[in-house]
C-alpha cells in the first residue's frame, strides 16, 4: 500500500516553483522535498490545507492510494 503524492504534477499546472510554494505554505524547502520525493511519513491535515488552498486544488488531485506491497 502506498500514497503517492503528487505535488510536482499541480505545481506544473499551476505554472508555480517550489520556492513559491514553500513561502506561501509556510513550510522549509527541506520539508516540502521531502513530500515532493515520497519520502514522507505522515503530513499534518494543516500543511495539506495550505498546499490545497495555495495550488487552489483539492487533496484528491495531489494525493492518490495505489494498492500494493
Amino acid at each position: 500500500m502506498a500514497i503517492i503524492i503528487h505535488i510536482d504534477v499541480m505545481l506544473a499546472k499551476r505554472k508555480m516553483s517550489v520556492t513559491e510554494l514553500s513561502e506561501k505554505v509556510g513550510i522549509t524547502m527541506a520539508n516540502l522535498s521531502i513530500l515532493k520525493n515520497g519520502k514522507a511519513k505522515a503530513i499534518r491535515l494543516s500543511t495539506l490545507e495550505g498546499i490545497c488552498e495555495a495550488l487552489e486544488c483539492q487533496p484528491g488531485d495531489i494525493l492518490e492510494y495505489r494498492e500494493g506491497k
